[in-house]
């Protein structure tokens, strides 16, 4: 069913392809770190502590940064309300001497909406005979 609420543009969520380029960076940052801590196993010498660190880093990461990927975003949480608008300030006038034709100074809305009517069919040369 529709809703009968406008959309604000503000409360979409984030494009899929923004959001599969942003899970895949942090995808592919989490992969470089693993080989960094994989590289640093194998090379810092003397064996020590670090060394079980790095060899952890390597060997769970790949989970981490799996599961971290599979994350969508999820919607804004700072959507605007629509029918909110901006208020739109008066315009300042220059100050004058000669007497001026009262202006309407209500600010005019226009607003739109859809229908669920439809069109019309197009008219054809047959229907004009």
């Amino acid at each position: 069913m529709k809703s009968s609420r406008a959309q604000s543009a503000t409360s979409l969520p984030r494009a899929p392809r923004d959001d599969a380029s942003a899970r895949m960076t942090k995808y592919f940052t989490m992969m470089v770190i693993r080989v960094i801590c994989f590289v640093l196993m194998v090379a810092v010498t003397p064996y020590s502590w670090y060394t079980w660190l790095f060899g952890a880093g390597a060997m769970f990461l790949p989970y981490f940064a799996v599961v971290i990927a599979n994350v969508a975003a999820g919607s804004a949480e700072r959507a605007i309300a629509p029918e909110r608008a901006i208020e739109a300030s008066p315009t300042p006038r220059p100050p004058s001497d000669a007497p001026t034709a009262a202006v309407d100074e209500t600010p005019r809305v226009i607003r739109l909406s859809e229908s669920s009517r439809q069109p019309h069919a197009p008219r054809t040369p047959s229907d004009d005979a």
